[in-house]
C-alpha cells in the first residue's frame, strides 16, 4: 500500500465519539462529596421514562422496566454549582460522556458506569413525587 493510499484510509476512519445527552427527572437532591484525594464532586441520579414505540424491540417492549436510572457525576466547579441549585423533582438536561469507574468494594475491585457531566441545566422546576 502506498503512503497516499494509507493516508486516505486513515482520513476515512470515523472519529471516536463519546457523547451523552439525557433529559430526565431528579428522584432526589444531588449530593456533594469530597473524595480521599481532596477533589469535590456532586453526584445525582436521573430517572428517564422509557417510551413505547416502533423503534424498541419486542423483548424491550415486553420488559416490565418502565424507567432507566442513570448515575451522573459533576467534577467541574460550574456543574457542581448548578447541581447545588437543583431539587428533587426537577427536570434536567445533562450533556457529557459515559465513563467506567473502578473502585474497591467489599467483594474486591468493582466497576460501574456513570455519565460525567460537562453541561448541566434545569429544564423545569419540579417538586417531590414518587418514581
Amino acid at each position: 500500500m502506498t503512503a497516499a493510499a494509507r493516508s486516505e484510509t486513515v482520513a476515512a476512519e470515523p472519529t471516536p465519539r463519546n457523547e451523552v445527552i439525557l433529559w430526565g427527572r431528579l428522584p432526589a437532591p444531588p449530593e456533594e462529596r469530597e473524595l480521599p484525594s481532596g477533589d469535590a464532586i456532586a453526584v445525582l441520579r436521573v430517572v428517564i421514562p422509557r417510551r413505547p414505540g416502533p423503534r424498541r424491540s419486542e423483548a424491550a417492549q415486553a420488559s416490565r422496566q418502565k424507567v432507566d436510572t442513570i448515575d451522573v457525576v459533576c467534577w467541574s466547579a460550574r456543574t457542581r454549582r448548578t447541581a447545588r441549585g437543583l431539587q428533587e423533582g426537577d427536570w434536567i438536561e445533562v450533556e457529557g460522556a459515559l465513563r467506567r469507574r473502578f473502585f474497591a468494594g467489599a467483594g474486591g475491585r468493582q466497576s460501574r458506569y456513570e455519565v460525567e457531566a460537562a453541561v448541566l441545566r434545569r429544564l423545569v422546576r419540579g417538586g417531590p413525587r414518587a418514581t
